[in-house]
């Protein structure tokens, strides 16, 4: 079984004085604006970066989901944020690193067992498979 998502990214005018677009097939992003300043200023708006980084927290997450039914837990919460650094270097841009942190409230696990469910999710859901960064992982159990 092979399934497809899309999304696709519109651009008109140089680096710097440009300006962009990102959609999704879904239409979660529909023609959303996207540029120089935005991804390299802090200027308010979407940038690949957080995209990346929203993707991965959400599959990190299912994937622990899955991981988590099979061991018969069930998460009452889990939060992820993914922080995926871009930085420059001599040979152009690159994302070497995605730091994952997760806040999870799952009743009946210690921390020993959710420790090591929560590093199989981050091996083993896709996106992590699919990125060549250094990935790391901060999960935290609440009581």
């Amino acid at each position: 079984m092979a399934i497809k998502r899309s999304a696709s990214a519109v651009w008109s005018g140089g680096l710097k004085d440009g300006k962009g677009a990102i959609s999704t097939e879904s239409g979660a992003l529909d023609a959303r604006p996207y540029g120089f300043a935005m991804r390299f200023e802090g200027v308010k708006g979407t940038n690949p970066e957080e995209l990346i980084g929203a993707a991965h927290a959400g599959c990190f997450t299912m994937a622990l989901s899955l991981i988590l039914g099979e061991a018969g837990l069930t998460a009452e919460k889990m939060e992820t944020k993914a922080v995926v650094t871009l930085e420059q270097s001599d040979g152009g841009f690159s994302i070497p690193a995605i730091a994952l942190t997760l806040t999870a409230k799952i009743p009946g696990t210690d921390d020993e067992t959710f420790q090591d469910l929560a590093a199989k999710a981050k091996a083993n859901c896709p996106v992590s498979k699919l990125l060549k960064a250094d990935i790391t992982l901060d999960a935290t159990l609440e009581d």
